[in-house]
């Protein structure tokens, strides 16, 4: 008999939120769409309602009046919860078992704070909760025996290539026997890897946003074209598994064939290889530690013509470098970066800035915003704190850029 698991998918209108329902769709006897939660896209959000008929549905506070009377009059009866207070209520529900945290950005800290807090099964694909609040996040997971398995499909693979012990203590992972030397994170280099930076300051939107491999959403798409978003995921990857930033490595490899690997200190190299498509790493999570069919693309290894592995330019790709200097700084640091990475991203896709400019007010915003180091056990609020100082600081330095353009 298979334990049915109650999802929460707290950002169901992205892309992971996608991939995600289509699995749970596949395998209505293993897994039940207990809630859902969008913030943007409410029509999309409504079909999806009306598809999975969840328990409860999370709305922006100000909408949740005219979505409850469009359930309503579907005759529908799920109850509606607003704003961030809703995303914690769902995430630490008793009847909520996994918490598929797939909001983007700083929004998605709290209910996945909370969902450790309560003890859930975390499906992280939100990085920003390590970013941000990394060694608050572990320290949650761990004192109150909550799980956390990484979506990310990098973080997934590098799960995926380590001993059974690390994987379920990542602590294990400085033990000699295990003989771990490096993780390597592969990138993909997005869609100016063949592009001069003189290229990269023209770029306009929408070729920024067009990743040769993947499908997502604006944001991270945005990021993977500077880099930044290796940089976060290199943040994460030091919390998740209890690394210091050297013991980690950056590789470019345009195919996205190999997720990323485990050096181990024999000279073997474990690799984690598969189509480039979400659906794989989701499925792993939600199965672990069984596996279920994802109904992604089986990998062809007879199609494959080579596999090319590049070191990263920091200079045209200057936030993985920032990204490597914030970790070495410390949280307070890092969430200086997140947020000012966030500010400026938006600024571009308004229009307002070139993407190039991303990285550097992004230098300036971690040269120029001055706060103290963050204690290991500091609190959402002083978390938070800091997340807004450092956004009203980028916001006057995007302003001055776009200015002067």
């Amino acid at each position: 008999m298979v334990m049915m698991q109650r999802i929460a998918v707290l950002g169901a209108t992205g892309s992971i939120g996608d991939s995600t329902l289509a699995i749970l769709a596949a395998h209505p006897q293993q897994y039940q769409v207990y809630a859902l939660s969008g913030y943007h896209r409410l029509d999309k959000l409504f079909a999806l309602c009306q598809q999975f008929l969840p328990k409860r549905v999370n709305v922006p506070a100000a909408a949740v009046d005219d979505f409850a009377q469009r359930l309503s009059a579907a005759k529908l009866d799920i109850e509606v919860v607003g704003g961030a207070a809703g995303l914690v209520d769902i995430a630490t529900d008793s009847q909520t078992d996994t918490v598929v945290a797939a909001i983007v950005g700083a929004a998605g800290l709290p209910s996945t704070l909370a969902a450790a807090r309560a003890g859930k099964r975390i499906l992280l694909a939100n990085k920003e909760a390590l970013v941000m609040a990394g060694q608050v996040m572990i320290d949650a997971v761990k004192t109150h025996h909550a799980t956390l398995l990484p979506l990310d499909s990098e973080h997934n693979a590098i799960f995926q290539c380590l001993p059974v012990d690390i994987q379920q203590d990542s602590r294990q992972i400085h033990q000699p026997k295990h003989g771990v030397r490096k993780l390597w994170l592969t990138a993909s280099g997005g869609p100016f890897l063949q592009q001069s930076f003189a290229q990269m300051q023209q770029a306009g939107v929408a070729e920024a946003v067009k990743h040769p491999n993947w499908s997502m959403g604006q944001k991270i798409s945005v990021d993977s074209a500077t880099m930044m978003n290796k940089g976060l995921e290199l943040i994460e990857a030091c919390h998740l598994f209890d690394l210091r930033e050297d013991k980690i490595n950056v590789v470019i490899h345009p195919q996205s064939i190999i997720h990323s690997m485990v050096e181990y200190s024999d000279g073997s190299f474990l690799a984690q290889l598969g189509s480039p498509d979400m659906k794989t790493p989701i499925a792993h999570a939600l199965s672990y530690p069984a596996r279920i069919d994802s109904g992604s693309q089986p990998l062809d290894l007879y199609a494959l013509s080579g596999l090319e592995f590049i070191e990263p330019d920091l200079q045209k790709f200057a936030c993985l470098r920032l990204a490597r200097q914030a970790m070495q700084a410390g949280t307070q640091a890092t969430i200086v970066l997140n947020a000012a990475n966030e500010i400026a991203v938006a600024a571009f896709l308004a229009g307002q800035i070139r993407l190039t400019d991303i990285a550097d007010i992004n230098e300036q915003a971690l040269s120029e915003i001055k706060v103290p180091l963050l204690a290991a056990s500091a609190d959402i609020e002083a978390i938070l704190s800091i997340d807004q100082l450092a956004r009203r600081h980028t916001e006057a330095l995007v302003a001055k850029v776009a200015k002067s353009i």
